[in-house]
């Protein structure tokens, strides 16, 4: 404690002081019968400073001393029992300290993808926009709203990603069908472009949740049609081994480099093709993953820039999805 914040709080004290020696003078200076000297006045001021200053600097050697006393006492617990609340209060403000990190990169990566998503919707909007101006092309209006309801059905699952656990209803689903449906439902897409289908599928059923594994499919399809030529091939497969049933959708469009193949599935994460192709949110791949995972399952990724790039959903047979949204 630096001399001058200590005589803030000693204010009192000096006020004190001056008062006293204010109303002395008063009295003595009202009083006709004592004559009045300035040398007297002045040697008795400085008599008062002097004993104020005294009284101060007392105050704040012991002040200061016992400041000292208490950084230097000893801390170390007395008890046994006194050590394992010592450990176990720096473990809860570890804990604490860890919770409030992770909330704020949450409501920051939550923040940035609210811009982002704003952004990118505004693009269609605009373009509709335009097309009222001029001569409507339906193909163009059609793949237009389709992103507004890609966008807006991203925001919306994303919205829900913290509340999974209550939206969910495991189910016997046939892979077989979710496809087909899925793909009917970018057909135009698929005609747009004169994208190939192969389809090697079976009747293979899964646990899981059909919407949001619907949402999940579509979000692979979504971006292999994204990232595939005109005239290029999208295929699908299902596979059955001894220890998982697989769905594989593959397509020959331009890959994904090697550097960026680690972090496809980060949150916001876009790569070289997001930024030299097309604008991202980077938000899809994330999506489908985090609700693979809430669901039991998990995808995985090969590529080879140029020519092709492979989603991979994996559905252990040995595991319980009830039991992986419990948790």
């Amino acid at each position: 404690m630096s001399f001058w914040r200590f005589l803030k709080y000693e204010r009192p004290y000096i006020f004190l002081y001056g008062a006293a020696f204010l109303l002395t003078v008063t009295v003595f200076a009202a009083d006709p019968q004592i004559p009045w000297r300035w040398k007297t006045f002045f040697y008795a001021l400085a008599l008062v400073l002097l004993c104020l200053a005294v009284f101060l600097l007392h105050r704040y050697m012991k002040n200061v001393q016992t400041l000292r006393r208490i950084a230097d006492e000893d801390t170390e617990p007395l008890s046994l029992e006194a050590e394992v609340c010592r450990e176990a209060m720096e473990q809860l403000q570890i804990q604490h300290i860890r919770a409030m990190n992770e909330v704020q990169m949450q409501q920051k990566e939550h923040y940035d993808f609210i811009v982002t998503w704003f952004h990118e919707v505004k693009t269609p909007i605009a373009v509709l926009r335009l097309m009222q101006q001029t001569e409507i092309d339906h193909n163009s209006l059609e793949e237009e709203l389709s992103r507004i309801e890609h966008y807006v059905d991203q925001a919306l699952y994303y919205s829900r990603l913290d509340t999974f656990n209550q939206d969910y209803e495991i189910v016997n689903c046939n892979l077989e069908l979710l496809i087909k449906e899925a793909v009917k439902a970018h057909s135009k897409t698929f005609i747009f472009k004169k994208i190939k289908i192969r389809l090697d599928v079976q009747s293979t059923m899964v646990q899981s949740d059909s919407k949001w594994l619907s949402f999940i499919i579509n979000q692979l399809i979504t971006n292999s049609l994204k990232y595939t030529r005109d005239q290029g091939e999208i295929s699908f497969a299902t596979r059955v081994t001894q220890h998982e049933k697989l769905l594989i959708v593959r397509d020959n469009g331009i890959g994904i480099d090697r550097k960026d193949l680690p972090r496809v599935f980060n949150r916001g994460f876009t790569g070289t093709n997001g930024r030299a192709y097309t604008k991202s949110t980077g938000m899809g791949l994330y999506l489908a993953q985090e609700l693979s995972k809430k669901l039991g399952h998990y995808i995985s990724c090969e590529s080879e820039a140029g020519s092709f790039t492979e989603f991979t959903i994996h559905f252990p047979k040995n595991h319980d999805p009830y039991l992986k949204i419990l948790q």
